[in-house]
Parts: C-alpha cells; structure tokens; sequence
C-alpha cells in the first residue's frame, strides 16, 4: 500500500474538498428523507482552512487527495463541566481507500490539535442507518450520547 500523509487544507484543494463534500451529501441523501433534492452544501471549507478555530486535514496518498475531515472548537451548553468541545465534521474517504484506516488517522491528528488547545470533549454526529462509520468510530472510542429524534409532517 502506497504511504498516507496527513496535512492541513490549502486553498488549492478547494476543488476536490468540494467533490468531497458532495460524496458526504450522496452518502447521506438515502439516510434522510428530509434533505433537498438539489445541490446542497453541508459546510464550507474555505472557511474551515481560514478559521483559527477550525481545522481541515487532508489524506493524500501518490500526491493525491484521498480524505478529509476538519475539527471545529464550539462553545458548549452552559450546563456543560466545559466550555467548549471539538466538533467533527466533514469526515470523508474516497471509496476505493475505505477501510484502511485513513478516517482514524485523520481524527487522531483533529482530537491532537484540540488538546493542544486545552478543549478535550469531543462530538460527533453520524446518521443511525450508517453502521459502517458507527462502527469506525466506536473503534476510536466515541459513544452514544443523544439520540435527536424527528417527526415528519404528513
């Protein structure tokens, strides 16, 4: 298997990152009734590259863009013991490079960057029809915290 780098996000990736996005959103899609049907956007990741709170990594394998996902320092609920958690986002592997451990490679790197900052809490949100990625991140040791529950109009 070819060597996997991890690096932060350059403007330049704006292209792909946005391809990956768009993997996210059709993965997805199946997953929940109540999302448009046209383009939609979940984030932004120029933003993500721009922001001193916010982290964006890239997988590359052969000089290219293989993965993503980024880390965003939130304020937490005030009835939270801490301030502000490490949320997760935009977690995306190319499918052909799933199941190598790339993902955890990635939130390794993110949760490290949140410590450096002294925000150790970190969250996550994964649809329950995706038990692949449910599994991947109990591997790196997520729980279930909230179940968000919604009723559809008729």
């Amino acid at each position: 298997m070819s060597e996997i780098s991890i690096r932060e996000a350059k403007q330049s990736d704006i292209n792909v990152l946005a391809e990956f996005l768009q993997g996210i959103v059709s993965t997805e899609r199946p997953m929940d009734a109540c999302l448009q049907d046209e383009y939609i956007e979940y984030y932004d990741p120029a933003s993500f590259i721009e922001d001193e709170k916010s982290k964006l990594l890239v997988a590359v394998i052969n000089n290219a863009p293989v993965a993503c996902g980024a880390a965003i320092i939130k304020p937490s609920k005030d009835y939270h013991k801490h301030n502000e958690h490490l949320y997760l986002a935009m977690m995306y592997v190319a499918p052909e490079h799933r199941g190598k451990g790339i993902n955890g490679l990635i939130i390794e790197k993110l949760i490290a960057w949140g410590e450096q900052r002294a925000v150790t809490t970190c969250v996550l949100t994964v649809y329950p029809d995706n038990p692949g990625a449910i599994k991947a991140y109990k591997k790196l040791g997520f729980e279930p915290s909230l179940v968000e529950m919604r009723r559809r109009p008729n």
